[in-house]
């Protein structure tokens, strides 16, 4: 029934100007709209990300949104701690960290959090 219809990332934060500061000052992500103090909606690709005010920010521990950024992963996770994004270290099972990046096999992944402690994920697919 959802199989050939679109996702979209959404992501609750606190503040809404602290988190644009953040997604489109050192993620660099441009808003399509905006609705106000509550809302604001980034493209990014050929995907959708809502990052919206919610008293229940900060509530998710585990990852919320993914970024699938290929064989750029590297360049990316460069560029953003350049930019000041500090990057999460974790102890994974049968993965090896260099840097900021872990890996199994051909499988690369980098995990930082957003102002609210929303985990996203970078990873090369």
């Amino acid at each position: 029934m959802l199989g050939d219809k679109e996702a979209v990332a959404t992501l609750a934060v606190k503040d809404l100007a602290v988190a644009r500061r953040f997604y489109e000052g050192k993620l660099g992500l441009e808003p399509l709209n905006t609705q106000g103090t509550e809302a604001v909606t980034y493209r990014s690709g050929r995907s959708t990300v809502i990052v919206y005010r919610s008293e229940y920010a900060g509530t998710n521990k585990a990852t919320a949104a993914n970024w699938l950024v290929g064989n750029d992963i590297e360049r990316i996770v460069a560029g953003l701690a350049e930019r000041g994004v500090p990057f999460e270290h974790y102890d994974l099972p049968e993965m090896t960290r260099t840097g900021h990046i872990h890996g199994s096999g051909d499988f690369k992944a980098a995990w930082f959090k957003d102002p609210d402690g929303n985990i996203i994920a970078l990873m090369n697919m």
